[in-house]
């Protein structure tokens, strides 16, 4: 079985429904609250694990009441929490407000999640990882630190820079997998993204400035995929009814890491991780939309044959 460390944040989500956004300084009545374990860093663990991997989260929690609530999420789905540390304070937490169309807004309060330091990170774990999947809901050196470790032994380092900012050069070629979406993608080639062919040149931006590969997720439209020998890949998304999109990237990429960790070749892997992103975005929720392998490879059968 393949061996995953996800090095991320790890959030309580406080979700709110509404038919519409409200507009600014407009209140508006909700339809209800719900208290959901998330956080791009857990979310994307749970994927990987769901999806058949061998998984490990490195991250932190608070000393609040919500920190037992995301651990035992996380241990339930199969994941190794042996990694994750207790800092003093809040855990983090999402406010997240959802429309009745299925997409959602979100404010993100890092908590103890932008206190995990580059020393709290276990460098023989993740050196000898098959994969290590990173985000941007922690500090950036201890995103950086983790690829400069990953690079001193085997792990595949995927990189999803979400909340985007700005990659410094030099960290480009530690990145095997650069996964974004439209507006992640534009934000740092500078390209414009509103469809494939935007996709494709964004990626060869980024591929030009020394990532191993890149994947830019394009919701309904599916995917692109740009591989180290310049060759590319599109995957159709599968077409469903979206009740909720959270958790839908965290959710393509965990399966992903984990179909590619196992042996599968590349263009399989990217409908093994679009078909993983489809079921989740039928459910509510980030974590417990996520689902299991003999639920994707239901999905995919059909498309083989």
């Amino acid at each position: 079985m393949s061996r995953i460390v996800a090095v991320g944040s790890i959030n309580m989500d406080l979700v709110n429904h509404v038919a519409e956004f409200p507009l600014p300084g407009e209140t508006i009545h909700g339809r209800g609250t719900e208290y959901l374990p998330g956080g791009k860093g857990a979310n994307q663990a749970v994927a990987a694990s769901l999806a058949g991997g061998n998984v490990a989260m490195i991250g932190a929690v608070g000393e609040d009441s919500f920190a037992e609530p995301l651990l035992a999420s996380l241990r339930d789905r199969g994941v190794d929490v042996s990694g994750v540390l207790r800092k003093p304070g809040t855990s983090g937490l999402a406010f997240i407000t959802v429309s009745d169309a299925g997409e959602n807004q979100i404010i993100l309060s890092e908590g103890s999640n932008g206190r995990l330091r580059p020393e709290d990170l276990p460098a023989e774990k993740l050196a000898e990882a098959d994969a290590v999947i990173l985000q941007n809901e922690i500090p950036w050196e201890t995103n950086l630190r983790a690829m400069e470790i990953c690079r001193t032994g085997r792990a595949k380092v995927v990189y999803n820079p979400a909340p985007v900012k700005p990659i410094p050069q030099e960290a480009y070629p530690l990145i095997d997998l650069l996964v974004v979406n439209e507006t992640e993608a534009e934000g740092l080639s500078g390209v414009p993204v509103d469809g494939l062919e935007g996709a494709e040149k964004a990626a060869k931006e980024l591929l030009g400035r020394g990532a191993g590969s890149v994947l830019v997720t394009l919701g309904a439209q599916g995917s692109y995929y740009l591989g180290p020998d310049g060759g590319g890949i599109r995957t159709p998304a599968f077409p469903v009814r979206p009740v909720d999109t959270t958790a839908a990237g965290d959710t393509f990429i965990g399966a992903l890491v984990t179909a590619e960790a196992g042996g599968m070749k590349t263009a399989d892997a990217l409908r093994f991780a679009s078909a993983a992103s489809a079921i989740a975005v039928t459910r509510k929720g980030a974590q417990a939309s996520i689902p299991t392998r003999d639920e994707i490879e239901r999905m995919v059968a059909p498309s083989n044959g």
